[in-house]
C-alpha cells in the first residue's frame, strides 16, 4: 500500500522515535479505498536544530516518488523533534485530523469577479 510506503521510507531516513501515517483520504472526494491524502506525525531527533520548512522539505524529499509520480495528492506533515513531542503529550494535546474536503474538485461556484 502507499501507507507501508510512506511508512517504510520515514522510518529507513528518519529513525523516528514516533511515526504515524494517517490515511484521510476519506475526508476527501475521491474512490472508496483511495491512498490519495495522508497526514504524517514524525517525531526524530534528526530534526533538532532544524527549522520547521526544513523538516517539511526533508520529508517531501524523501516521499518525492509518492508526491511527483504516484498517487499522493496532498500531504499534511506534522513533523516534531522528541523534546517538543514529549511537551505535547505532557500537556495532553492532540493532533487533529486535517479538515473535510470543501470541493476541491471544482464543485463549488466559482468566486465573483468585481470590475
Amino acid at each position: 500500500t502507499v501507507a507501508a510506503s510512506i511508512e517504510s521510507k520515514l522510518k529507513q531516513q528518519l529513525q523516528p522515535t514516533h511515526l504515524e501515517v494517517w490515511n484521510e483520504s476519506h475526508r476527501h472526494n475521491v474512490p472508496e479505498n483511495s491512498e490519495t491524502h495522508f497526514k504524517v506525525i514524525v517525531v526524530s531527533h534528526q530534526f533538532e536544530k532544524s527549522p520547521l520548512i526544513k523538516r517539511h522539505r526533508t520529508i517531501n524529499n524523501i516521499l518525492k516518488e509518492e508526491l511527483e509520480e504516484g498517487p499522493v495528492h496532498a500531504l499534511s506533515i506534522v513533523a516534531k523533534t522528541p523534546s517538543q513531542w514529549k511537551t505535547l503529550e505532557e500537556n495532553n494535546v492532540q493532533i487533529d485530523p486535517s479538515p473535510n474536503c470543501r470541493g476541491g474538485d471544482g464543485s463549488l461556484p466559482p468566486k465573483s469577479t468585481k470590475s
